[in-house]
C-alpha cells in the first residue's frame, strides 16, 4: 500500500477531482458565493456553518438574508429575530450573538465594510482561521487556504501531508501545496469529502482518485 503522494501528483488529482465535481451536491457555501458573491454574506454563512451540516446551513442563511443582508441591516434585527431565522444551526443563540458583534465591529472600525487580509478578519471576534481563510478567498478570490475537517482528512488520507490538526494542515499545504491551486482546495474537497471521500466508510468503488489514494487510517470502505 501506498504512504505517501509521490511529488506532482496533486495538481493531476485536483485536475480530476474539478472534472468530477459538477456530479456532486455543491457546498452550501459555494451556493452563497455563487448567487452573490457578497464577502458579508459568506462571512456570516461561515459562522453558520460551524459545526452544522450543509443541508441545514444552506436554508438558514436564505432565511437569515431574507431580512438582512447587510451589517447595518443586520443590526436592526433584535436577538430572537435572528435565532429564530438561523434555527436549528448548532449553537444558535450564541452564533446570533456573534453576527451582531462582527456587525458592530464592521461598522465601527471598517465603515460597514468587511476586510480583505487574513489577520484583520481574525481580529474581529468569533472568527477563526477557517472563516477568515474562507472570506479571502470566496469573497475575495484571494489566495488563502481553509482547513476544516474535510480538508485535514482527506489531505492526510490522501498521503499528501502528515499531520495531526487542521492548524498542522494549514501551515503544511501552505508549504507544499502550488499556490495556484490555494482558493480552490477548500470548496473541491469538502464537495469531495461530502459526497464520497466520507469520514467513516469511504465509497472508494466510486472515487475517482482511487489510485493516487494512500488510504491512511482507513479501515473500512465501500
Amino acid at each position: 500500500m501506498r504512504t505517501r503522494m509521490a511529488p506532482g501528483e496533486i495538481s493531476r488529482l485536483i485536475a480530476i477531482l474539478k472534472r468530477k465535481m459538477p456530479e456532486w451536491d455543491p457546498t452550501a457555501l459555494a451556493r452563497v458565493a455563487e448567487s452573490e458573491r457578497d464577502p458579508f454574506q459568506i462571512l456570516i454563512a461561515c459562522i453558520l456553518s460551524l459545526r452544522t451540516k450543509d443541508e441545514t446551513t444552506g436554508p438558514a442563511a436564505e432565511r437569515l438574508f431574507a431580512l438582512a443582508n447587510t451589517p447595518e441591516s443586520m443590526l436592526r434585527l433584535a436577538p430572537r429575530v435572528i435565532e429564530r431565522a438561523i434555527f436549528p444551526v448548532g449553537f444558535y443563540r450564541t452564533k446570533a450573538k456573534v453576527v451582531l458583534g462582527i456587525c458592530r465591529d464592521l461598522g465601527a472600525r471598517f465603515g460597514g465594510n468587511v476586510p480583505d487580509e487574513l489577520d484583520t478578519l481574525l481580529a474581529l471576534k468569533g472568527v477563526g482561521r477557517k472563516t477568515a481563510n474562507l472570506v479571502v478567498t470566496m469573497g475575495f478570490g484571494k489566495p488563502g487556504i481553509c482547513v476544516d475537517t474535510h480538508v485535514h482528512r482527506i489531505s492526510n488520507r490522501i498521503g499528501y501531508v502528515k499531520t495531526k490538526t487542521p492548524a498542522q494542515t494549514e501551515l503544511a499545504l501552505r508549504a507544499k501545496l502550488p499556490r495556484r491551486h490555494w482558493i480552490e482546495l477548500n470548496d473541491l474537497l469538502v464537495s469531495f469529502g461530502q459526497n464520497i471521500c466520507k469520514p467513516t466508510s469511504p465509497l472508494c468503488t466510486r472515487c475517482p482518485i482511487e489510485r493516487f489514494c494512500a488510504k491512511v487510517g482507513v479501515t473500512r470502505s465501500r
